[in-house]
């Protein structure tokens, strides 16, 4: 799954059942389809969860991929865009040329 060259990554809220009431969690998603691409690899789906929506989650699920990641522009993402990331960088999809400078 994350060996493909483009991914898409979203995360959405999804009810979970908490200690007598029903919290908010998070169902992060990564896909991949080449097929408008030529590509061989079957489409492909990864699930993950988390009780929050912190950068610290696509971080750890991105940790070793590289490529091409189209994404929102939640700023969890943003440290995976970073030139100097290790094991390299992630190449924010619709971004031509270098990434502008984040107002904060």
């Amino acid at each position: 799954m994350f060996a493909a060259e483009r991914l898409h990554g979203d995360d959405t809220t999804v009810p979970v059942l908490a200690k007598g009431k029903t919290a908010t969690g998070r169902c992060w998603v990564y896909v991949r389809d080449d097929a408008p691409f030529a590509g061989r690899a079957p489409p492909a789906a990864m699930f993950y969860y988390s009780r929050d929506r912190a950068g610290e989650h696509p971080q750890a699920h991105l940790a070793n991929y590289t490529g091409i990641l189209q994404a929102d522009a939640y700023g969890g993402y943003n440290k995976l865009y970073e030139p100097d990331r290790k094991p390299g960088p992630i190449l924010e999809a619709g971004l031509l040329g270098p990434r502008p400078p984040q107002i904060l």
